[in-house]
């Protein structure tokens, strides 16, 4: 098999298991609903896939170094697969073992997605593909599977009934083993030197972050971004539907502008990216992106207004991820990648938990139009921290003088 559909395997079989990881999202917690009634439960059982998605990017990555990152991926998924059979088939277990599987799921699935982003780099260089292309186009399909897969989730449940659902989400996680198991053999990255501890494999990764204040800056710009658009649409965007428009159609047309807006700027990026210099493309691309979708919230009622900057807004934030992949695979030495890029997933998604309990909080103290513009300022504010001259690009921490051409964050 070439080089180039060796990458093509590797991205299908990651966003093949990323949609079912999307349709777990939807069938897991309405098997909740089926068995128990309870819409507590619901959230338990969805925080217990997710804390445990958390820490494993950040915590199972020496392992995963240590077992290879092929091999992981294809354990990762093997047992996502057979945990999900059984959560299909054995609901009479009850609700503490449910939960039990589902946190399993969450922790597979955390690693298997960091190692297969850590593959993405050596693959992407011997087919000869720039990174900054990859990554848009990834983040491109990885909305789209995002913004499709909650919807076939719910589809597969009302065609197939509940197991079935469930037992085709595990046939999607199985695929996705076999595709890596059987057809991908990519470079390996290059390893340390010699054998770590677990603590000490753990505590390079923890330095080299630490180390890189360019890195670091963009990530916690990434982190309060998540949280920020968690809190819109868990809390400020269905308020401002019900207040201004009064009917719910009103919210999916808001999403689907800011989705529609995304992907249309994945391929404008694609195309164009290249040609930007990052550093900058990546702060105006996350002020844009953040705060005047709150912005225009809190100032209009305007349906066509707010959708045409909810619009622009997803054109802006396509630049955000990609911009960010690219930084760590050029800016992280290969050995140190498994591990700095599960640590910088689990910092990246840190504030999506949070976002929607500050989303809560902050309309119940401030009201709806004070909490989108003190959140538009601290989005703002965030998003601008790069600017400052101690954070721009420098050379890499580990010593390395960029090429000219090859500059990390050029800019």
């Amino acid at each position: 098999m070439t080089p180039r559909r060796e990458l093509t395997v590797l991205v299908a079989a990651d966003l093949i298991s990323n949609l079912g990881s999307r349709i777990s999202v939807v069938a897991i917690p309405w098997l909740v609903l089926e068995t128990t009634g309870s819409p507590t439960r619901m959230g338990v059982v969805a925080a217990a896939e997710t804390l445990p998605y958390l820490l494993s990017s950040a915590l199972g990555t020496p392992w995963a170094d240590r077992i290879g990152l092929r091999r992981t991926s294809i354990l990762a998924d093997a047992g996502s697969a057979a945990l999900m059979v059984a959560v299909a088939l054995t609901p009479w277990l009850g609700f503490p073992t449910l939960v039990a599987l589902v946190a399993v799921v969450g922790a597979l699935r955390g690693v298997g997605d960091r190692v297969k982003h850590v593959m993405f780099r050596p693959a992407a260089e011997a087919a000869g593909v720039p990174l900054i292309r990859l990554t848009s186009v990834y983040d491109g399909l990885g909305r789209l599977v995002t913004l499709l897969g909650a919807g076939l989730g719910g589809l597969l449940v009302w065609w197939f009934g509940l197991t079935r659902a469930l037992l085709i989400d595990a046939a999607s996680f199985a695929v996705c083993a076999l595709l890596v198991g059987l057809l991908l053999r990519p470079p390996a990255p290059a390893a340390p030197s010699a054998p770590q501890s677990y603590l000490r494999s753990l505590a390079g990764g923890f330095r080299h972050l630490g180390r890189d204040r360019t890195l670091l800056s963009m990530l916690l710009v990434i982190s309060a971004l998540n949280m920020v658009v968690n809190a819109s649409v868990a809390v400020h965007i269905p308020l401002w539907v019900a207040d201004a428009l009064r009917s719910p159609a009103g919210l999916g047309l808001l999403l689907g502008a800011f989705s529609a807006g995304a992907l249309l700027g994945n391929l404008l990026f694609s195309v164009y990216g290249p040609r930007l210099p990052r550093y900058l493309t990546f702060v105006l691309g996350a002020a844009v992106g953040g705060a005047p979708r709150l912005l225009v919230l809190a100032l209009s009622d305007e349906l066509a207004v707010v959708l045409a900057v909810t619009f622009v807004s997803g054109i802006g934030i396509a630049a955000v991820n990609p911009l960010l992949g690219v930084a760590i695979y050029e800016r992280v030495p290969p050995g140190l990648q498994t591990r700095v890029i599960g640590l910088a997933g689990s910092l990246a998604f840190a504030g999506l938990p949070l976002g929607a309990l500050l989303g809560g909080w902050s309309v119940t103290a401030l009201g709806l139009d004070a909490a989108l513009l003190a959140m538009a300022a601290f989005c703002l504010v965030v998003t601008l921290l790069p600017l400052l001259p101690a954070l721009r690009p420098a050379a890499r921490p580990d010593g390395a003088v960029p090429r000219r051409r090859s500059h990390p964050l050029r800019g």
